[in-house]
């Protein structure tokens, strides 16, 4: 049964160009972020080193966590970004949107010294302010 479910996907898929699309683009997103993963896991290269599976997925957790902190970080700095080009009159085009990616890296010293400030707040941002954006012909 499991042959015949895989031979009728594989017809669909050759079939269908939306579908490869879909599937490229979304393949395309786990290997951005498999990519983003391994850079922030320095020290071994990300190499988990122990055969325990208790360490091993500690470990991945932890990345995962560093991973979701600078994703987090970078939307927000994103958004602050964005909202300030419309604040000042840029409309900004929907395709140059879509191109936008959480997995910075260049702006990261991974290997420096840190001030960590825990009295530190964020500005706030009002989600609520619509960006207006410009469709291309």
């Amino acid at each position: 049964m499991g042959c015949a479910v895989r031979t009728g996907f594989l017809l669909q898929y050759i079939n269908d160009a939306d579908l490869r699309s879909t599937i490229q683009a979304a393949t395309n997103k786990s290997e951005a972020f498999n990519a983003f993963v391994q850079w922030l896991a320095f020290g071994g290269e990300g190499t988990l080193a122990t055969n325990s599976r208790d360490e091993q997925r500690k470990r991945i957790q932890y990345n995962h966590l560093v991973a979701n902190t600078l994703i987090f970080y970078n939307v927000f700095e994103l958004t602050r970004i964005l909202h300030e080009l419309n604040q000042q009159g840029y409309e900004l085009e929907a395709e140059a949107l879509a191109e936008l990616s959480p997995y910075l890296t260049q702006h990261v010293n991974r290997l420096g010294l840190y001030h960590l400030d825990l009295e530190r707040q964020p500005p706030v941002i009002n989600y609520a302010v619509p960006i207006t954006t410009k469709r291309s012909p």
